[in-house]
């Protein structure tokens, strides 16, 4: 029934408060934007993707990135490398940063990241990845999670031999894409694969890919996963995690309106002066405008002097033609 696909979920001995996620993505969920998922209703955020070899070295940024806030909990600190004792070392940082969960990359797609042997790369090595979970399992006492795609190429699903080897590794919890490598972002999502790989193991699996409302969420809980993440959806909506729980309820979901938006969109602008100070605050967000100004009037205009501005007062400024109720 439409009412039982909404629930708490237990990851090892976490409980979220629903089986909603925020999904990874680089450069955009740093921690003003999962404090504002974690506020529209997310059960579980995750960090942008952290070099284990980078932690073992001491880069600074790195460790920047593993920091949480308490607004956002519970939180996970997704790492990638291809390397078992650094992946372990990284996991023991995330964990001293305060980590609900360890996620583990075996999914980015992007080429830098494969040609180290990491991401996605370590799903053609099976007997490697289960070597790093293991270690991670061994090397941590909060649950480890992994993240990998149901193949490399079109027609592949590699889902239930990797979902199996990461539970026998230890894993707590998996999260599967549902398109290959080789499509990126774009594509239709392979809900097939997604319902063979979880029913494949016994520990919960979140499928992730292209859901944007209540429709897509039922879509994939319906193959038997666990729980959904919810990745590009989210970037100019953190909110929309309350939208799908309310649609999988029964009840009629709402979008946040012109006013509503650009008032979220001010707090995020907030948080992250907050965070990294104005200046460097507000050039973070520059990733990001294009998504909360899409659609909107003189959104182009607009996006462009919101590049060249250094402190909230000129952002406040330029953003308050679109704060007013319609």
């Amino acid at each position: 029934m439409i009412h039982d696909l909404l629930r708490p979920l237990g990851i090892g001995r976490l409980r979220l408060k629903n089986n909603l996620a925020l999904a990874p993505m680089a450069g955009i969920t740093g921690a003003a934007f999962r404090i504002l998922a974690a506020e529209g209703g997310a059960g579980l955020v995750v960090t942008e993707m952290v070099s284990a070899e980078s932690i073992k070295y001491g880069n600074k940024k790195s460790f920047k990135m593993l920091e949480l806030l308490p607004g956002e909990h519970p939180a996970a600190i997704q790492i990638f490398g291809a390397d078992p004792a650094s992946m372990a070392l990284a996991a023991q940082a995330a964990e001293r940063a305060g980590a609900d969960i360890v996620d583990v990359n075996a999914g980015c797609p992007m080429k830098k990241v494969m040609r180290s042997g990491a991401g996605a790369a370590l799903m053609k090595t099976p007997a490697l990845l289960a070597d790093i979970v293991a270690n991670i399992v061994k090397s941590v006492a909060v649950p480890v999670t992994v993240k990998f795609r149901v193949g490399l190429t079109a027609g592949e699903n590699l889902g239930p031999l990797l979902a199996r080897v990461c539970e026998e590794a230890g894993a707590a919890a998996i999260t599967l894409h549902g398109r290959p490598a080789s499509q990126f972002h774009t594509g239709a999502v392979n809900l097939e694969a997604m319902a063979v790989s979880a029913a494949a193991v016994k520990i919960p699996v979140f499928g992730n890919g292209g859901v944007e409302n209540a429709a897509g969420a039922r879509a994939i809980l319906e193959t038997g996963c666990a729980g959904a993440a919810v990745g590009r959806a989210a970037v100019f909506n953190p909110a929309v995690f309350s939208e799908i729980a309310s649609g999988l309820s029964g009840g009629t979901p709402s979008a946040p309106d012109q006013a509503a938006r650009m008032r979220l969109f001010l707090r995020f602008l907030e948080l992250n002066a907050g965070i990294y100070g104005e200046e460097h605050g507000l050039a973070r967000a520059r990733k990001l405008v294009g998504y909360w100004l899409k659609g909107l009037p003189g959104a182009a205009g607009a996006r462009a002097s919101f590049m060249r501005l250094k402190t909230l007062n000129e952002a406040k400024e330029l953003l308050i033609q679109y704060t007013e109720e319609p």
